[in-house]
């Protein structure tokens, strides 16, 4: 065999060794598999972990803005007409978010902490000084002390006679700081002797600037990768008692802040908010990028907040028979202390159109009211979310309260919020670096395929100039040559025969 013939051979054996490698690691996905395995490992809430500290204390920033409803027809709904608001705002605040208290449990299997909040305010990122800026609105505490004596007559005169003595109406004007972190109302404070259980002070956000919901104990996804992130129980329960069925009363999915690598379209993800004291599911909309990082847009279905009769498994949340809203709406009541707090999308997005259309000034659109997360499928890290919420008030008729006479049963909108966080490019590029490693392991046997590719170019390479080497041998076998010029000139085309002349011996 020559040296040539040992190179075809070689490389034959090289470029089919190569593809049979290849095409077996692409079809059992094993380097797939195994980037998925280490992803697994390394994305898990415990000390010393990829995403451990970012945990903790995430670094995106993250901003609050609200937007209030200013009532502009306050006498006119006393009588009957329909309301008519505008929205002011955004009124925004730096958000800063960390995890207090963190400890591990169980072995590694849980991890317990406090999700505290503060908030800074930014003036260049806000309509006006909340300090002065003032909003007309639903009086809440008198709605809620008039729903909470009502069936009792004489409960419900003594609140009455407190109320005109000390001016309380059905609405009131408040500054925004008053509103969001709170301010002393007189009808509590008159009331707060008779009930110890009455704060005197009321506010929407009022002390959660730099405090917590309380102890969560989360799974760290040590055990299994689908359980990362997810909430185990919350002030110690890991069953809610603010709902109607078991169902309604579960704790299922994370706090929002952390979900599981390896995200597939085609899952519902679950997030437990105590601000709706309730857990609700998103499910995939679109494909997305953010600053260049794929990711999957998850949004809350209508079906969320539908109705009973919409969606029979929501029965439990209504807080009696009789008390069961509509489409869009989740009367909290529950865990208000009893006031009439009703929950939304902003502007009435996803609701039923009778609630908008009953307030003039309402405008549902998906683009400014939905709420999203938008994951990077790979490691399941928010790129980008909006959480957006309308506070509502439960507007009727009240007995033993003559103001409340003659108007009409509406759902008035008092705020909505937008909690919004977007990665920043430091994130980012570390996510790009973890995504490109994946892709590479991940794709490795495709480096395989191109080399086997290479191989057999070269190996075609080497038959063609075998080939053609082998036909100019043959070439060089069978080529005849002439003797001599009368040869070259015979136009008998080489059938001359040369004959020497005949010599006389005896000469």
């Amino acid at each position: 065999m020559t040296r040539r013939s040992c190179a075809i051979y070689a490389v034959g054996v090289i470029c089919a060794t190569l593809f049979v490698v290849g095409i077996g690691l692409i079809s059992k996905q094993a380097f797939r598999q195994l980037m998925h395995n280490r992803l697994k490992k390394e994305i898990v809430l415990v000390e010393g972990s990829r995403v451990f500290e970012s945990w903790k204390r995430p670094p995106p920033p993250v901003y609050m803005e609200y937007f209030f409803f200013n009532v502009t027809n306050e006498e006119e709904i006393l009588n009957g007409a329909k309301p008519v608001v505008n929205q002011v705002g955004p009124y925004t605040y730096r958000e800063y978010r960390y995890k207090e208290n963190v400890s591990m449990v169980d072995n590694d299997k849980m991890v317990s902490g406090y999700n505290t909040k503060s908030f800074v305010f930014l003036r260049d990122k806000s309509v006006g000084d909340p300090a002065s800026d003032n909003i007309t609105t639903v009086n809440i505490p008198a709605w809620a002390v008039m729903n909470k004596v009502k069936g009792s007559f004489w409960k419900s005169s003594m609140v009455s006679i407190w109320m005109n003595s000390l001016g309380c109406g059905l609405f009131t004007t408040r500054t925004v700081d008053e509103l969001l972190w709170g301010y002393e109302d007189p009808l509590l404070v008159r009331i707060a002797p008779t009930n110890p259980d009455v704060e005197t002070t009321f506010g929407l956000m009022y002390k959660k600037n730099g405090s917590n919901d309380g102890e969560f104990v989360f799974h760290t996804g040590k055990q299994n990768y689908l359980d990362y992130g997810q909430v185990e129980t919350w002030k110690g329960q890991s069953q809610l008692n603010f709902w109607n069925s078991n169902q309604s009363n579960s704790i299922n999915g994370s706090d929002g802040s952390a979900f599981h690598p390896l995200l597939k379209k085609d899952e519902r993800i679950y997030i437990f908010t105590p601000d709706l004291c309730r857990s609700i599911y998103m499910e995939f909309e679109k494909d997305v990028e953010v600053r260049g990082i794929p990711a999957y847009r998850f949004t809350p279905p209508r079906s969320v907040l539908a109705s009973k009769e919409e969606n029979p498994a929501n029965e439990g949340f209504c807080v009696t028979p009789q008390e069961c809203l509509g489409t869009g709406l989740l009367k909290v009541s529950p865990c208000r202390k009893g006031a009439p707090v009703v929950a939304s999308f902003p502007h009435f997005y996803l609701a039923d159109s009778k609630y908008a259309a009953a307030i003039e000034g309402m405008s549902p659109e998906r683009i400014h009211h939905q709420t999203y997360l938008d994951l990077n499928p790979t490691t399941g890290i928010i790129v980008r979310a909006n959480k957006r919420a309308q506070i509502n008030i439960l507007m009727n008729r009240i007995s033993g309260f003559p103001k409340t006479r003659n108007i009409n049963d509406t759902i008035f909108p008092v705020m909505f919020l937008n909690e919004s966080v977007v990665m920043d490019e430091a994130s980012a590029a570390r996510v790009h670096k973890l995504l490109t490693t994946v892709t590479v392991v991940s794709n490795f046997p495709l480096i395989f395929l191109v080399l086997g590719g290479i191989m057999l170019l070269v190996l075609i390479v080497l038959l063609i100039r075998e080939r053609k080497q082998k036909l100019a041998n043959a070439d060089e076998n069978t080529s005849y040559s002439p003797v001599n010029e009368k040869e070259k000139e015979d136009p008998q085309n080489g059938t001359y025969i040369g004959l020497s002349a005949k010599v006389d011996a005896q000469t």
